[in-house]
């Protein structure tokens, strides 16, 4: 029996003889181990390539932030934590900025501003560690280090993460991830008003978290579809 059969209707199964129904039997069960097969195999590639996506846009994020420490050191120690909010929000809004005129007139996209997010995401987290200074008072070596640990916490939170929304990332647009990026800057400028004191909500370091990774999904949507202009 071939298995288009498997679409006949029910009371037609039903009238059918013993061999034969063993036969729609055989078939149904081969389509549906086939089924579950493929589609076990796609979310394990998925999840795979989501991995490798995500270090691929740490590496090279990594590498701007290591030349940048070259060539100023870690000058921005001296950045208080409500001046990095606001770098943060200047750079989501020239995102949102750019996704609604489609046009740039300083020549640079979106997607290196999604990679600023990133670094400037870690820097607030090594800013939350540490409490700013009135001088740049790390070394490269110990800056990039911190920035290694906070880039392989955002990865383990990201894989916890995609395994429970079931890469759903992948089905947003990028401009949802833009709103979403300025809705956690909204949230810590509020809590940087009120000392940070919450009484249910997660904390400005789980908001940076949040906003690293929804720009590395920004930035792995712009490189693998070429849209820069974030629909």
């Amino acid at each position: 029996m071939h298995c288009s059969r498997l679409f006949v209707p029910l009371k037609k199964v039903l009238s059918l003889g013993k061999e034969r129904k063993n036969k729609f039997s055989l078939c149904f069960s081969l389509a549906y181990s086939y089924l579950c097969t493929t589609l076990i195999y796609r979310m394990t590639v998925n999840n795979n390539n989501t991995n490798e996506q995500f270090k691929s846009v740490m590496k090279e994020c990594r590498e701007l932030f290591e030349k940048k420490l070259h060539d100023y050191g870690a000058s921005w120690r001296i950045l208080r934590p409500e001046s990095l909010t606001d770098q943060l929000y200047i750079k989501a809004k020239r995102i949102r900025s750019l996704e609604i005129k489609k046009v740039s007139k300083v020549g640079e996209g979106i997607r290196p501003e999604f990679i600023a997010l990133i670094n400037y995401g870690i820097v607030g987290l090594i800013q939350l560690e540490r409490g700013f200074a009135d001088s740049t008072d790390m070394s490269p070596e110990e800056a990039l280090a911190d920035y290694d640990r906070h880039a392989v916490e955002a990865l383990e939170l990201m894989l916890r993460k995609n395994h429970d929304y079931d890469e759903a990332w992948r089905s947003m647009r990028v401009s949802s991830y833009t709103d979403l990026i300025l809705t956690k800057l909204q949230r810590i400028k509020e809590l940087e008003d009120i000392g940070g004191e919450t009484l249910v909500s997660e904390g400005i370091d789980a908001n940076y978290m949040d906003i690293i990774n929804y720009a590395v999904f920004g930035a792995i949507k712009l490189g693998t579809d070429g849209d820069n202009n974030g629909e």
